[in-house]
Formats: structure tokens, sequence, C-alpha cells
């Protein structure tokens, strides 16, 4: 465990939401995590410690995921995205820096354009909401979506043994070794055991039968905090090409691409990729370059 964690539950209708809290004083800042079997100490376990030494850090574990159980009705990109405001107004923060990776850096996008008031800056780590698909790929996608033996009951299976876990999260999520693999998986399994496994509510509510329905490209020239997208040039999710796009799209943004990281490079390369979250939040230099790492 990070020393000095703390732990805030916010009950809401459907149920609670849990936050990890981290830090004395210095800015603020809120880590969104991804989908999935993903939570907030997953993604975020190597960033909380090294933002919190000068910065006032909360980490949201998303409805179903994490401790945020049990949660009734569905967690979609609306209710998703005021979590976001439930937690920032909970905590009284009028404003924060937004981190998040993958689903949470669609959310964290999504807040920037709908709420600027409330977003200082702008970290997002492989962003989803910024994808389409092709015609049969994409109906192929909105099936799975829509029929739980595609997006879990299949799932579940594959990730029934810590064998299946494995192998699903090297060949999927990394890209190549990882200091603390065997954590990874544990804590993997975990999440499973409480939450089973599967994609999330907004996964399967982002896609319509034609076409995506949460597609922020046409807004992203709305962002006007600094932000900063990191993409693994080796991600098998989200193609790098979409999100140097999505950065060219948001004024005066930084692109930072990694070779040989994958998805998850928060987890993959936190050696590489923290410190370039603590520098971006610290105020460094925006010149809205593309740079390689």
């Amino acid at each position: 465990m990070i020393d000095g964690l703390r732990s805030t539950y916010l009950t809401c209708p459907e149920g609670r939401v849990h936050v990890y809290g981290a830090g004395e004083r210095g800015p603020r800042v809120l880590l969104l995590s991804g989908a999935g079997v993903d939570n907030a100490l997953l993604s975020w376990r190597h960033l909380i410690p090294v933002l919190a030494r000068e910065h006032r850090v909360l980490a949201l574990d998303w409805p179903k995921q994490g401790r945020s159980r049990p949660w009734t009705g569905r967690a979609t990109h609306a209710r998703m995205t005021r979590c976001v405001t439930d937690v920032l107004d909970h905590f009284g923060w009028p404003s924060a820096s937004l981190v998040g990776l993958s689903q949470g850096g669609a959310l964290a996008l999504a807040y920037a354009i709908d709420h600027p008031g409330r977003v200082d800056r702008l970290v997002a780590l492989a962003p989803a909401g910024i994808l389409s698909f092709p015609p049969v790929v994409h109906q192929a996608l909105w099936l799975t979506a829509k029929l739980p033996l595609l997006h879990r009951t299949l799932p579940g299976m594959m990730f029934r043994s810590r064998e299946g876990i494995a192998r699903f999260v090297r060949r999927a999520l990394f890209a190549g070794p990882v200091a603390d693999f065997e954590d990874v998986v544990d804590e993997i399994a975990a999440e499973v055991h409480d939450g089973g496994a599967g994609s999330s509510d907004w996964q399967n509510a982002s896609i319509g039968p034609f076409r995506m329905r949460v597609d922020l490209r046409p807004r992203l020239s709305e962002i006007a905090c600094p932000a900063l997208l990191i993409q693994g040039d080796r991600d098998l999710g989200v193609p790098p090409a979409r999100t140097r796009a999505a950065a060219g799209l948001i004024p005066g943004a930084r692109f930072e691409l990694l070779k040989g990281v994958g998805h998850w490079s928060s987890r993959q390369a936190p050696q590489r990729v923290n410190p370039l979250i603590a520098a971006f939040l610290a105020g460094g230099p925006m010149d809205g370059r593309d740079r390689l790492g």
C-alpha cells in the first residue's frame, strides 16, 4: 500500500464512489483510470506517490470498479462525467488538473470540453473517445457490446485462471518487460474476483450500430487548458496515429510518443511516464511539438 494513502466514500443514489487521497499541499490533481478490470490503484500505483510530494492528489474508482461497489444502474458517459463533478464538489475543489488513461482519458477530454472552468491542465494517456472503425469491424464491435455472452461471459472464461490473465495482459496491454508484472496479474485477479471481467458500461454504450456515440474529435478544438497526450507506439487498442491526430486538434497540445510501450504505459513504463506528467503539471513548457521518448 502507498504510504499516507487515504480513502473516502461518496454516497450516491446508485451506490457509493470510492476515492483515494494523498498529498497535503500544492496544486490539485484528479486521476481517472481505465475500463474493465482496471481500478484507481492498478493504473496509478506508481504515479500517486510521485505527485503527492508536491500536489494534492485524488484517484477515483469508477462505479462498478475497485471499491466503488455496489452500484445499481448503468455507468453511462453522462453518469461517469457527473462522477468527476461529484468528487470535485465533495472535496471543495473549484478546479483541478485531470490525468486520465484510456476510458479515463476520454472522460478527461470530455470534461475539459464541457466544464472548461474546472480543468486547470489535462493529461490523456492513450485516450478512448477519439476512435472510429471500418463498417464491418464497427458492426462486430457493436454486436459484442450488445451481447453479454460476448462482452462478459467469454472474457470471464478467459480470465478464470491466473495464466489466462497473464497471457492477456502480456499480449494486449504491454509491449515489453514490466518490472512488477506478477503484481499486476495479482491485482487484476483480485479485481476479477470482486467484479468479474468484461467491458464497462461506458465502453458498451459508447458504440452505436452505425457510428460511435462517443466521438470527441469534433469538439477537441474547444479545449482551452494546456494539454498533454501520451501514447505508446505499440498500443494495440488505440492506434498512435489517432492520438497524434487528436493532439493536433487541441490548441497548443503537446504529444509524446513512447517507443516500445503498449496501452498501459503508466504500469509498463512508469519511470518514463511519471516524470513527463509531473513536469507538465508543474507548468513545464508547452510548445505543441511532437516528441519521441
